[in-house]
């Protein structure tokens, strides 16, 4: 029998158990953006920008990156491997002259001489000591260090993790390096030329491999990553003063005794620039720290310092056909925290999930735009609000009714404090079983009804209407920040129509310069225009013609503008337009809204701003019909029109009240979930 072993560890992708990424409230927040005038695109990426409710967006990830970048320069400087060489020389020298204070004889005296001349410089002190003979055990071996830490600093910048690897390095370790850099450079001229081969490569893996634990699977990954570091190391050089640079040159010289190993990474540099000159091999960095850097450990920051440059960009999405799966979360994960990558995982399945849900689909022009789906789930956000709003205006609770006293729609609910409608007995009886089996009781011996189980049915009211929305869609809307507010309120009342008063029939109609009747996803995809001119007139016809269509149902009409109108229709169908508002397009309105008024259409003005001259007219126009006249807060304008509505199509009370809450009467709506 086959024994099977498992290993655990703990997760590091997040929550395992965490519900599937919810798109609801990247939704709304996309629909608010289009309804502004942004594209389904721009939108999707503002709110990936700036993330949901408890999620970290691409900004607030960027921003850690930006963060993270000016804290390795503020705390760093370059000269950490010159000042272990100034420490190691000054405590080699200290330890000699003690030595040669003990000793009598002349050549301590000669050798003590050349002790005091030495050149300030350490590179230049380390050279003119090449040859010295140590009397000082201890001092020979600091001044060995050196020359071992230079080597292993050099190498280091080349290969991650040398310094460590080579720490008590003996002569044959050493000649192993040496070794592996020579076949490293034949492989390289090789792979210039484009005469290396598969075998050439396994073969260097095979005796080399240890060197390299990012375990390269070809040359190109094997260049890739060495290329990467030794741009970093120049980059690092680049950084520093032309002091610095020119002592760490000189000093170069001196690793491991020989200056074999400089010339034979020199020419390892030359290759890699000349096999990836796209590489960054000519930046630099301003350090402004305290911390001194090591050359291996400075290439390292220097590496990060390019790996958060990358993530930046990425980051920031705006190069063209960026996606959320460019971003390297393994990457982000290692310099910010598994936090970071979570937050980007969960921000790469919204996009996934935005694009793949049906939300957004592409247009003839081959642009994002909203879907029928996307839209109907915005407006349901926007109703809910809009119920929010009326119950809190009243201190009233939303009553959830579906119709006053109508027929029966085949829903039931929770019975609620105030309903009238009848018993679903079927459905509160079976509660009453199901709680009282639920509770340890025996259902077989009796029920005993409690209030948590009764359930009422819904009723549809019996009236129809036929509903006309004209909204104002000169440049002026937009200019005043009315714009969203009015797709927002054509949204709203179309959702609650669609959902709650199916057998009514809504026409949206726009009106700038012309009218025009508007599908839904038109109107919320409507850009504004400066466009002069307002044509109620136009849109009165147009409203006049659908309450015609419609001889059975009662006509409501609802008009939002912000202006008085300054055009008309002429006879030849063209448009008029004159501003201040002409006698003309003001007779032709009047004209228009007569019509509509002896259909017995039950008329609400919304006006929307301050001006007195527009208050005056739209009092006027309102008591020909014997209409009324709201002047919302544009944030309640859309309480407002829903509450008209409801007011105008209940049999019992043209207007509910008079008042945005008079719906809490009998009239009331609730919205699907």
């Amino acid at each position: 029998m086959s024994r099977h072993e498992s290993r655990y560890g703990r997760y590091a992708g997040g929550d395992p158990l965490a519900p599937p990424v919810d798109i609801a409230e990247a939704l709304e927040a996309i629909g608010e953006d289009v309804m502004a005038g942004y594209s389904p695109e721009h939108a999707m990426r503002e709110v990936l920008r700036r993330g949901t409710d408890g999620q970290q967006g691409l900004d607030d990830l960027a921003r850690r990156v930006a963060q993270r970048r000016r804290s390795l320069l503020e705390r760093h400087d370059l000269d950490g491997t010159l000042r272990e060489v100034r420490e190691l020389l000054d405590r080699a020298v200290l330890e000699e002259r003690k030595q040669l204070a003990r000793d009598l004889d002349d050549d301590a005296r000669f050798a003590e001489m050349r002790m005091e001349s030495l050149p300030s410089s350490p590179a230049s002190a380390v050279s003119e000591l090449a040859d010295y003979s140590w009397r000082s055990t201890q001092a020979r071996e600091d001044f060995e260090r050196i020359k071992d830490l230079l080597g292993r600093e050099m190498l280091d910048q080349r290969f991650s993790g040398m310094k460590q690897a080579l720490e008590n390095a003996t002569d044959e370790d050493r000649e192993a390096v040496a070794e592996m850099v020579r076949d490293l450079n034949s492989l390289l001229d090789a792979h210039r030329r484009g005469d290396d081969t598969e075998e050439q490569f396994r073969e260097f893996m095979d005796k080399h491999g240890d060197f390299f634990p990012e375990d390269p699977q070809n040359v190109d990954e094997l260049i890739d990553a060495l290329a990467a570091r030794s741009a970093a190391a120049q980059r690092m050089l680049n950084s520093m003063t032309p002091e610095q640079r020119e002592e760490l040159m000189a000093l170069s010289a001196q690793a491991f005794g020989s200056a074999d190993l400089q010339d034979a990474l020199g020419q390892l540099d030359v290759n890699l620039q000349a096999l990836r000159p796209g590489e960054d091999w000519s930046g630099s960095e301003r350090f402004d720290g305290e911390q001194g850097l090591r050359l291996g450990d400075g290439t390292g920051v220097l590496q990060e310092l390019a790996d958060l440059d990358a993530l930046g960009e990425q980051l920031s999405q705006s190069y063209p056909g960026a996606r959320m799966s460019d971003i390297d979360v393994d990457k982000l994960g290692d310099l910010l925290g598994e936090d970071a990558a979570v937050d980007a995982r969960a921000l790469a399945e919204l996009e996934r999930a935005l694009r793949e849900s049906g939300a957004l689909k592409r247009g003839t022009d081959g642009g994002l735009r909203l879907s029928p789906k996307a839209i109907r789930q915005l407006g349901r956000s926007l109703l809910r609000d809009v119920a929010n709003r009326m119950s809190g205006r009243q201190g009233a609770r939303d009553v959830r009714r579906a119709g006053a006293a109508g027929e029966l729609s085949g829903e039931s609910r929770e019975w609620e404090f105030g309903d009238t409608e009848p018993w679903n007995v079927t459905k509160t009886l079976t509660n009453a079983v199901l709680r009282t089996t639920a509770e340890g009781g025996d259902a077989g011996a009796g029920v005993r009804l409690n209030i948590r189980d009764v359930e009422v049915s819904e009723t549809e009211a019996r009236t129809q209407a036929a509903v006309a929305l004209l909204v104002d869609t000169s440049f002026s809307m937009a200019m005043d920040g009315r714009w969203v507010p009015m797709k927002r309120t054509a949204l709203a009342l179309h959702t609650l129509i669609q959902s709650r008063f199916r057998g009514d029939h809504l026409q949206l109609v726009g009106f700038g310069p012309y009218a025009e009747v508007m599908d839904i996803d038109q109107l919320t995809a409507l850009d504004a225009k400066w466009d002069k001119g307002t044509n109620l007139h136009h849109a009165l016809l147009l409203a006049h013609r659908h309450f015609r269509k419609h001889p059975s149902a009662q006509p409501v009409l609802l008009i939002v503008t912000d202006g008085e109108p300054t055009s008309h229709l002429e006879p030849d169908g063209e448009v008029f337009f004159t501003y201040p508002p002409s006698p003309r397009t003001v007779a032709h309105t009047v004209r228009a809204l007569d019509d509509v008024g002896r259909l017995g259409a039950q008329t609400t003005f919304f006006r929307l701003g301050e001006d007195p001259g527009l208050a005056r007219f739209i009092e006027q126009m309102a008591r020909r019909v014997d209409g009324r006249v709201v002047a919302p807060e544009l944030e309640d304008l859309g309480v407002a029109v829903v509450d008209s509505y409801l007011g105008s199509r209940d049999s019992g009370s043209a207007y509910g009240g008079g008042s945005y809450g008079g719906w809490f009467g009998g009239r009331g709506f609730w919205v699907d979930e």
